[in-house]
Formats: structure tokens, sequence, C-alpha cells
């Protein structure tokens, strides 16, 4: 007789669930190098606020207020935090959870839906030595900020490529679990030491505490 499979496949939020979250003090670096790229040289710290994580309007109000074009501005942001995710990853102060060999053990499809950039997504399974079915990162663009989780645009691709009917996904945040309900499909919500008091909005199919918890779901 065929085993019960609760869960047909297993979908992964990336920082905080398979990776350490990337330190504070390394992106708002990266925010300044960003603003000098484009020949701004004493940003305020609001305006560096809303380059970590803008929504378009707000971006192009930055953009505006220094004279510069917002799709320059948005690149240079998204190529200065991938080379320094990139840094981090090198020397080993981003590094995965001791639990994600978990994943080895899953008999499911896998995969990654990050609001990270596709190219940090990309760095990251390499040096960290991941292996998944399929990984979306967002794009480099106005749109790729569009996109971001909560809208489930990016969660919807990957289950099209895996062509699955009954996925999990595992998320550390508000807006995993809204990407999930987004798109039709249970959440389990990691609760990693960054979260111990972290409420959440809505409430998930699952509350876990180590991705080990993972294979009696699946």
């Amino acid at each position: 007789m065929a085993t019960h499979t609760a869960y047909d496949a297993v979908i992964f939020d990336n920082d905080g669930v398979l990776t350490i979250p990337t330190d504070r003090d390394v992106l708002v670096e990266a925010m300044d190098d960003a603003f000098e790229t484009v020949g701004i040289t004493d940003p305020s710290a609001d305006h560096i606020e809303t380059l970590l994580s803008p929504d378009v309007s707000s971006l192009r109000r930055v953009a505006a207020d220094h004279g510069v074009d917002p799709d320059d501005l948005w690149a240079a942001r998204e190529d200065a935090a991938i080379a320094a995710q990139l840094a981090e990853l090198r020397t080993g102060r981003k590094r995965h959870y001791d639990d994600v060999t978990t994943l080895e053990s899953l008999a499911v499809p896998t995969a990654i839906v990050s609001n990270n950039q596709h190219e940090t997504i990309g760095n990251v399974l390499e040096h960290c030595e991941l292996a998944v079915d399929v990984w979306y990162g967002r794009e480099p663009t106005l749109e790729g900020i569009e996109r971001k989780k909560p809208t489930p645009y990016y969660l919807e691709q990957a289950l099209a490529d895996l062509a699955v009917e009954n996925p999990l996904f595992v998320g550390d945040s508000r807006v995993d679990i809204g990407a999930a309900d987004a798109a039709g499909v249970d959440a389990a919500f990691i609760r990693r030491d960054h979260r111990t008091d972290y409420e959440l909005s809505s409430e998930p199919a699952h509350e876990i505490e180590s991705l080990t918890a993972l294979t009696e779901l699946v």
C-alpha cells in the first residue's frame, strides 16, 4: 500500500529559514555604497531606511529628491546588496542553519521563494551547498519590488514549475504567511531565535521550531 504524503512539495523562504539573516549593519553600509554609486554622498537616515525596503513610490520619491533616475538608483542598490551578501557568504558570517540537512531527507520536491535577489539566492545555493529543485528570488528591477511577498507572484511561479497540488510553504515572517494565504497553500511558520517575540497577523497551518519537524509533515 502506498504511503500517504500530507504535502507533495516543500517551498522555503531563505533568510531566517535556511540561512541566518544578513546583519543589518552590512546592508546599511551597502545602501551607502549604492547612493555613492549614483553620486549621493550624504544620504539621510530616512533615505537609507527607504532604500533598504522600499515600495516603488517611495523609491521614486527618494530618487526625485536627489535628482537621479529611480532605475539607476535601484540597480546600484541591488548590485551593492548582492556584493555585500556574497562577501558575507564567503567569510562564513552568513551561513546555513544546521537543520537544513533535513532537506536531504524529504521525499518530495523542494524549492526556495525569497524576497532577496535571484542572484543572491544562487550565491546561497552555491556557498551553502544546498540543492533544491526550483528557486526564485526577485528580479533586480522595479517590477521585482512589486512582485515581492506578500504578493504571491514568485510563489505561484514555483508552484507552476513544480506542478504540485498540495505544497507547504515554510517562512519566518508575516509576508511569507500572507503570500501562502494569497496562493491558497498551507504555511508553516518557523520560530527561530530572531522571532522569539514576533507576532503573526494570521494563523499559519503549522508552527515549528526546527526544520526537522518537517519530516513529520510530509
